[in-house]
């Protein structure tokens, strides 16, 4: 005969010198698959390459150290090398570009557009240049709306369509003053390093040391870089409370043959 199993078991002590189990971290990407965003992919490099087009052709129709002076060249530049990275990444499922890259590059085209069609384009405006120089024709013509038109609004639609939203942070927003304010440093130093006279010896009007002084024109500089703040918080705000243009609700239930049953006793 056996002898019967007591009904209170005692608690084993615990085993000393054996380590506790520590809380391990599973990557997302084993969690969730990588998944191919073609569509993305070309969109964005369809992009880079239309800007990239239209900025080789304005360096081959005009002086190229000139035309790279232009903050609207840099600026469909840099957007171009992020979207072509970007749709690198995703026609290869690979995690996104860092958001301060790809929020520096939507906000400085996003500025490149509204100061042509706010400042520049505008004849009501003190700074409008389109008294000042003969309206481009021909294929400068459409380069001008591509560059100042066209890719702004194509990094808009990328954004709000297909980037996930609140990724944008505003401590990233005094960050991507930086290069504005070293544009300025740039701007002039290149008008002071050019003989006085010459044509183009500052790009735009609002950073005309000839005709409004180094006060006045430090002042623009300053009101222009609190609206790019401006701007680079209300793009902020709007990335966390805009819809995620990626979330897919499944079709159906996946059945996996079990069935939970609530306890027993």
């Amino acid at each position: 005969m056996t002898a019967p199993i007591p009904r209170d078991i005692p608690d084993l002590p615990a085993i000393p010198g054996v380590p506790a189990l520590l809380p391990s971290h599973v990557p997302a990407t084993a969690v969730v698959p990588p998944v191919r965003r073609p569509v993305a992919a070309v969109f964005r490099l369809l992009v880079a390459l239309i800007a990239a087009g239209a900025v080789a052709i304005d360096l081959a129709l005009g002086s190229p150290l000139r035309v790279l002076s232009y903050f609207t060249i840099q600026s469909n530049i840099l957007l171009a090398l992020v979207l072509t990275l970007a749709a690198r990444r995703s026609w290869t499922a690979r995690r996104p570009l860092p958001s301060a890259l790809t929020g520096a590059a939507l906000l400085y085209v996003a500025v490149t557009g509204l100061v042509h069609h706010l400042l520049l384009a505008n004849a009501a405006s003190p700074f409008s240049m389109t008294d000042e120089m003969a309206a481009p024709t021909g294929i400068q013509a459409i380069t001008n709306q591509v560059l100042h038109t066209a890719t702004p609004i194509a990094a808009v639609l990328d954004w709000l369509l297909l980037t996930a939203p609140g990724h944008l942070h505003l401590r990233q927003a005094a960050t991507w003053l930086l290069y504005p304010l070293a544009y300025l440093a740039f701007s002039l130093t290149r008008g002071e390093l050019i003989v006085p006279g010459t044509p183009a010896r500052y790009l735009y009007p609002f950073l005309d040391v000839d005709h409004h002084g180094y006060k006045s024109v430090l002042g623009n500089a300053l009101l222009l870089g609190l609206a790019i703040y401006a701007l680079a918080v209300l793009l902020t705000a709007l990335d966390h409370i805009r819809p995620n243009p990626l979330r897919h609700r499944p079709r159906h239930r996946t059945k996996t043959g079990f069935r939970l049953q609530p306890p027993v006793g």
